[in-house]
């Protein structure tokens, strides 16, 4: 991905019953479908954050997934979405998951 390509990055987290439940694995797997880069993380207080980055419109389709579907067992009340903007290339490679 290069400049030009309207590229744009976004930090998430999410709420709800998102741990145990493969959330992180189907994150990566959709994110990968989508051809973005990002990570994608548990915390101690039983959400899952990360970061996403990419064409804006692929961006965004990951945006409603995040919010709406995620993995077959989970349950999402909220998504936050923080710290959109503008990047001229992206700042990383693959779209794994950070322990």
């Amino acid at each position: 991905m290069s400049a030009g390509g309207n590229l744009v990055s976004v930090d998430f987290e999410i709420f709800g019953h998102v741990q145990g439940v493969c959330f992180r694995m189907y994150t990566e797997k959709e994110g990968l479908r989508l051809g973005l880069v990002g990570w994608v993380k548990n915390t101690h207080g039983g959400t899952v954050v990360g970061q996403v980055q990419g064409p804006a419109d692929q961006v965004e389709e990951m945006k409603v997934w995040l919010s709406k579907e995620g993995s077959p067992s989970s349950r999402i009340t909220k998504a936050k979405f923080t710290n959109q903007k503008a990047i001229d290339k992206v700042e990383m490679s693959g779209f794994k998951t950070r322990f």
